[in-house]
């Protein structure tokens, strides 16, 4: 979370106003300071139609080589789309101030439609902003939405990254020569352990005795920790270092320094290590995106019924992918990689069945039993699987 900025511009609005004198389910769809003026992107009109704005916010700077961008870089394809225009808000901490963003882009910017992007925004913040301005619609990546309990013009939507994760994992674990993989992970909350965990499982898939060795840091973006817990892995015995932080330009570019592999997250970051890049887990918010633009530009709400309120897909509904292949992976990791894919697309291949143990010897999926990508009990889980070494409840 980048916050530091965004104090100063408010130190500096404030400093000039006292100088003047004054203060002032499922489905395959797809009060803080005053901030800044939210910045303002217009696609080309081709039709004579209501602009549709939508307004996006994240909680980290837009070209942070990991989710933020992911983000933006799904905004700009939305600008793209006729008749609608975008307006955004950088570096937004997950506290009452994203309430003013919302209020003021509402209000201020005509805003119809949001896309408040940070796993903190959602309670209370988009909850209360909704009952505010029932009229206006926001949507939430990853959200536990609440059929009854929730505001109906809430909606939750996600590409799960499970699919790619576990592609990865194949990838390392056919790179790796110690049986030792690092991931750098942030906060240990359910859409980020269940990723960690497909990707020790698709790892373990093909040596069945190999570690991932988990180090929490504890939020989002804590660049020196990130540091010191990627030098920690290598360390340890780690040759594949993978990360799930918002911006992983430290954990790569050390691993790259440290003459090991990595593998990135969210956005395509090979540029950051042209030696040791072996894929990436990526979202693919520029098809969700541009699915919601046109969906209501058609007419389609979350409160008519035109538009589910939680919305999940993979790679077939090309919701997320992996990135290209690095020059280290060999011919033998890209065949076994290709072929999990292709069961993925085929829905032959399911990550979570039993039986499946924690990383405590307890038995969390029984024999006979198992969880596909659709299903809400993967919104819940708290535990790894067993090969992971690390606590999610000891950050």
């Amino acid at each position: 979370m980048t916050i530091g900025s965004s104090s100063l511009k408010r130190r500096t609005v404030i400093r000039g106003l006292l100088a003047a004198g004054a203060f002032g389910a499922t489905s395959r769809f797809w009060t803080g300071c005053t901030p800044a003026p939210p910045q303002t992107q217009t696609a080309p009109s081709a039709t004579a139609v209501k602009t549709l704005t939508i307004g996006y916010i994240y909680v980290g700077p837009k070209d942070d080589y990991g989710y933020n961008q992911s983000h933006a870089e799904g905004e700009a394809a939305v600008a793209k789309v006729s008749g609608v225009k975008t307006v955004d808000q950088a570096s937004v901490p997950e506290t009452v101030e994203v309430q003013e963003v919302m209020r003021n882009m509402i209000k201020e910017n005509g805003v119809q439609v949001l896309f408040p992007a940070s796993y903190g925004y959602y309670d209370p913040h988009i909850l209360k902003m909704a009952v505010e301005f029932p009229e206006v619609q926001f949507f939430h990546p990853g959200a536990l939405y609440k059929e009854g309990v929730h505001p109906k013009n809430v909606g939750s939507y996600l590409g799960y990254l499970l699919e790619p994760a576990y592609i990865a994992g194949i990838v390392a674990a056919y790179t790796s020569k110690t049986g030792k993989l690092g991931y750098v992970v942030p906060k240990p909350i359910p859409i980020v352990i269940r990723e960690v965990n497909a990707f020790a499982l698709g790892a373990r898939s093909v040596k069945p005795d190999l570690k991932v060795q988990a180090i929490f840091t504890g939020d989002w973006s804590l660049p020196v920790k990130e540091a010191e817990a990627t030098n920690s892995l290598i360390d340890q015995g780690a040759d594949v270092i993978i990360s799930r932080v918002d911006n992983l330009k430290v954990v790569i570019t050390t691993a790259e320094k440290r003459g090991v592999f990595s593998c990135g997250y969210h956005i395509d970051q090979s540029s950051l290590a042209p030696k040791g890049y072996l894929t990436g887990v990526e979202w693919n918010w520029a098809k969700i995106y541009t699915n919601y633009a046109e969906l209501i530009s058609a007419g389609k709400t979350l409160m008519n019924g035109g538009i589910p309120h939680v919305i999940r897909g993979g790679l077939k509904e090309e919701y997320c992918k992996n990135s290209p292949y690095g020059p280290a992976v060999s011919e033998t990791a890209k065949k076994a990689a290709d072929e999990a894919k292709a069961k993925f697309l085929g829905g032959s291949l399911v990550i979570f069945k039993g039986e499946l143990k924690d990383n405590k010897g307890k038995v969390v999926i029984p024999a006979g039993k198992q969880y596909t990508l659709q299903d809400p009990q993967l919104e819940t889980i708290d535990w790894l699987v067993e090969g992971v070494l690390g606590d999610p409840k000891n950050t």
